[in-house]
């Protein structure tokens, strides 16, 4: 009996660790089972490229990512360009890809036969944005509008209001303009298909989404993710693909090789609209 035991032991004590799930977050969905469905075939795909375990894990806003992230309780973040420089602000974190976003862009639209033929003309007008924050739907249009020349909060109205409503104000002739992205645009002229829209002022295209590593993960667990969007970038690309919202990345690629001086322009827009980088907007 206590040879029995004394062998048990000496395998426990050789056999080695099993190590930790590596926990990959996602900051603009809320709750596990919605994460299931958009990323469940990424999970699996990236567990057979890079031999790691990987979890979901489940955040319920941008700042409880970045509280996750500070405690050691995730280790990877998918995030939008507007939300990394805050978390780059507030945390240590290292880039380890980015993923690019076809068509992404910011945009000013208005009713094709209404009033307004060009971005001078919203002067004194009323302009919506949607998500609070959002780089495409509220950062991105404000600088869009700051470089033709119109001064956010002083030259026009700035109003937040979700994309439909605002379509709908829009038409009735409530409000003049609407900033919103490519993808917006081509659901909005679904929604409304008695309405014709045109775009007046779009911006550069927004540097892409970006996921990034708490800064003490070990380097050969970022490297074997970054290797795996390297080396088999098709077949992940195909698992993210097969989440509904996730057809935003539909034709992109990856980009391993990222420096921060990328996202210099969503600086610009937080000092547009008088916010620092140290916080999320609307929180």
């Amino acid at each position: 009996m206590l040879r029995s035991i004394l062998a048990a032991t000496l395998v426990a004590i050789s056999a080695p660790a099993l190590a930790d799930p590596v926990k990959f977050a996602v900051t603009d969905i809320e709750g596990l089972e919605a994460l299931q469905q958009e990323f469940a075939a990424f999970e699996e795909q990236l567990e057979e490229s890079t031999g790691l375990d990987i979890e979901l894990f489940p955040v319920s806003s941008r700042t409880s990512a970045v509280e996750a992230i500070n405690q050691g309780h995730v280790d990877l973040i998918l995030t939008g360009p507007a939300e990394y420089v805050v978390i780059n602000s507030i945390s240590d974190v290292e880039i380890v890809t980015a993923w690019q976003r076809p068509e992404y862009y910011a945009q000013i639209v208005v009713l094709a036969d209404g009033p307004i033929d060009r971005v001078g003309d919203l002067k004194d007008k009323t302009v919506t944005f949607g998500s609070v924050g959002s780089t495409s739907q509220h950062l991105g249009p404000a600088q869009v509008l700051t470089d033709f020349g119109l001064a956010y909060g002083s030259d026009y109205d700035a109003r937040i209001i979700s994309r439909n409503v605002a379509a709908e104000a829009l038409i009735r002739g409530d409000v003049h303009a609407i900033g919103m992205n490519a993808g917006h645009l081509r659901g909005i002229r679904a929604a409304f298909p008695d309405t014709a829209f045109k775009v007046v002022a779009r911006g550069p295209d927004l540097p892409n989404d970006i996921l990034v590593a708490r800064d003490d993960l070990d380097d050969a667990t970022v490297e074997a993710v970054r290797k795996a969007f390297v080396e088999d970038g098709d077949a992940l690309m195909e698992a993210i693909l097969a989440g509904e919202d996730n057809q935003k990345y539909l034709g992109g690629v990856f980009l391993p090789s990222i420096d921060d001086q990328a996202y210099d322009y969503v600086r610009e827009m937080y000092a547009t609209i008088g916010v620092d980088t140290n916080a999320f907007v609307g929180n």
